[in-house]
Formats: C-alpha cells, sequence, structure tokens
C-alpha cells in the first residue's frame, strides 16, 4: 500500500488526539483517588461508638410467648327444633342484652301442635272423670286417694295429653331465640325464608382468657397466680395485665405446655382471636446488666468490649439471664476473666472492633 504524502498528517493528527484522550481519563482517575483519600473519608473510618458505665441493676427475667384471646363465654346459638327462619333481629357485630330477642321461626306448625295438644287434653280430662265417676268418686274429683288418681290419669290417657300440651308450649316458645347471656353477635349465618343449622355465634366480649405455650425449661418461671402482661400484636404499645388460671398438666410433643391466664380489668378494642404477646417478668436480683447490643460473639464465646484511654478492650463474658432487651452478665469462668461496676462498656459500633482498636466517644 502507498501513502500519499498528503494523507501522512492526517494519520498523525488521528494518533495525537488518542493519545489526548487517555491522558485525559488519567487525570480525571487520579484526581477521584485524590479525592477519595480527602479529610472526609478519614473520618469515616474512625471509629465511634456509645458506652455506659457498669452498675449493678435489679434484673428482671423474662418469658416472651406468643398467644391467641378467647372470650370468657362463647355460644354457637341454634334454634332447637328445624323450620324456616321467619324474621331475624340483629345484626353482625351488634351488642344484646342477656334475653334480647334473636331470631324467630315460622310458627304455623308448632301454633296447630299446641292447638292439637289442648284438643287431646280435654278428651283426655273427659276420660279421667268417666273412670272416677265409674269407681264411685263425685265429678268434682276432691276426695279421691291420691294412688287410685295417679292410676286413672295413666289409664285414661290424662298424663300423656298434659305432657304433650306443655311440649307443644315449650316448643312454640322455642320458635323465638333469645340470648342466653350479654355478648356481641358474630357469624350470622341465619337467612330469613331459608332453614338453617347455626343462626349466630354470641360472644362476650366483657372479660377475655389468653391461651399460649410455654417451654418445658421455661415453666418454673410460670404458676398459677403469675402475673403477666399482654400486648395485641397490632399496637404493641398497649399492655394489658393478666392472671395465670390453669396450666394443663401435659408437655406435648413439641416440647411445650398450654398454660390459661384471665385478663383484668376491661379493654374495647380486644377480639376474639386476636394474637397478642404474652410476657411473664421475676425479678432475680442484682446483677451486671447490659443491652443486647453490647455483647457480640467471638470464636463461639460472648464478648464485651470495654472502652480503655481511647481503645477497645477485648472481654469474654457469661450470659446468665436474658430479656427483650438485656443481658445479664458475669465474666467468663472458662477464659478466667473479670468485670467490676464502673467498667465503661461498649454498647454500639462493636460489629467490627478487635482488641486494642481505637475508638472515639459518639
Amino acid at each position: 500500500m502507498k501513502y500519499t504524502l498528503k494523507g501522512i498528517p492526517q494519520i498523525i493528527y488521528a494518533t495525537i488526539f488518542i493519545i489526548c484522550i487517555f491522558a485525559s481519563c488519567g487525570n480525571e482517575g487520579k484526581k477521584a483517588t485524590d479525592e477519595g483519600t480527602g479529610p472526609e473519608m478519614q473520618i469515616m473510618s474512625e471509629n465511634y461508638v456509645d458506652t455506659m458505665k457498669l452498675t449493678v441493676s435489679p434484673f428482671v427475667k423474662q418469658v416472651v410467648c406468643n398467644g391467641r384471646l378467647s372470650p370468657h363465654e362463647k355460644s354457637d346459638l341454634r334454634f332447637e327444633s328445624d323450620g324456616i327462619t321467619l324474621q331475624l333481629h340483629v345484626k353482625e357485630g351488634q351488642h344484646v342484652a342477656k334475653g334480647q330477642l334473636i331470631a324467630t321461626l315460622d310458627k304455623d306448625r308448632r301454633t296447630r301442635e299446641l292447638e292439637k295438644a289442648e284438643h287431646d287434653l280435654y278428651r283426655a280430662e273427659m276420660e279421667l272423670a268417666d273412670k272416677l265417676i265409674g269407681l264411685g268418686y263425685d265429678i268434682d274429683m276432691k276426695n279421691v286417694p291420691d294412688d287410685i288418681m295417679r292410676r286413672a290419669e295413666v289409664t285414661s290417657g290424662y298424663y300423656s295429653a298434659n305432657y304433650q300440651l306443655e311440649e307443644a308450649r315449650r316448643m312454640l316458645d322455642c320458635c323465638d331465640l333469645r340470648a342466653p347471656f350479654a355478648g356481641c353477635v358474630a357469624n350470622l349465618d341465619a337467612k330469613t325464608h331459608q332453614k338453617s343449622d347455626r343462626v349466630c355465634t354470641l360472644i362476650d366480649d366483657s372479660s377475655f382468657n389468653v391461651e399460649f405455650r410455654v417451654l418445658e425449661a421455661e415453666l418454673d418461671m410460670v404458676r398459677e397466680g403469675s402475673v403477666l402482661k399482654v400486648s395485641p400484636f397490632v399496637a404493641e404499645d398497649r399492655v394489658i395485665k393478666g392472671v395465670v388460671t390453669g396450666i394443663n398438666p401435659q408437655v406435648d410433643e413439641k416440647g411445650l405446655v398450654k398454660v390459661t391466664a384471665a385478663l383484668t380489668g376491661t379493654d374495647t378494642s380486644l377480639i376474639d382471636g386476636m394474637n397478642v404477646r404474652v410476657t411473664v417478668e421475676e425479678n432475680i436480683g442484682d446483677m451486671f446488666v447490659v443491652p443486647k447490643d453490647a455483647v457480640v460473639e467471638r470464636d463461639g464465646f460472648h464478648v464485651i468490649f470495654r472502652y480503655d484511654d481511647g481503645r477497645a478492650v477485648w472481654t469474654y463474658v457469661d450470659i446468665v439471664h436474658s430479656n427483650i432487651n438485656s443481658f445479664a452478665i458475669t465474666g467468663c469462668a472458662r477464659k478466667e476473666t473479670t468485670i467490676g461496676e464502673g467498667d465503661i462498656v461498649i454498647t454500639s459500633g462493636n460489629l467490627n472492633l478487635a482488641d486494642g482498636t481505637e475508638v472515639k466517644l459518639r
């Protein structure tokens, strides 16, 4: 290939242009690198921590479980006999008083049965009078001995007819379904002009129980009469107190024991089946107490970092007890370490610390 003198300057210009571009990129990279090592990055690399002074304080041991609420009384309401629901007098969520009318069945069949029972009783009374007159007694039946009267009532059909009348009256009354106790209407299944197995569920929401399960190893903290705290999952800042009323004397296949407690006081926001957190507490005395964030795990041991003259000092500890937020700690028996009152313990920023790391107080 031959190059003309005219083409040579163009190749040279293109080469120079490319070299300038690479040089510019190199300077920008160097500038970025220089910026990354400035004072701001140095500040970010410093270890700032929070601390607390180690003191002896009361420690509250806790057992925390999940539980569910159940009302003190709950009943599925049904009509005693089959029939067509004529009318509903309540709606779901409505509070009713004891004895208030819930629903009504069609009463036509029961009314006819009552009329027939009254007619049968009248005929049986005539039969009874005829028998007594035949035995020589007056029609007013005042002087009839009791044993003869009972025999005459049975043989005349009076006894049976009187029973059938009482039953017919009762079945007519049962066409009106009434609340057996005061409560709230739930699960309204019945519909007018239809047959239904269950009309509704009535819940006494004036008081609640909570059922929860504890580990077999934690059962020593729970006993009848123990006071506990209950918080709904939907409002964990709300606390309702309760008292343990029953402990099932059996450990299930998962190693859990069922416990029942009654809540004290009333809370209109509670509903049947609500999921709650149950906390049982026991004060076990004075100990060295630190937040859970103050303890980290290293080489299979629990470790805290004490602050000493600007440095983090690695210290092995044993966790004696724990609750939701805190650990009760002592020195580590296997490592023969000790802790004492007045030690400054690092409570944050300790995940990446090592023994002797320089730290600054936040």
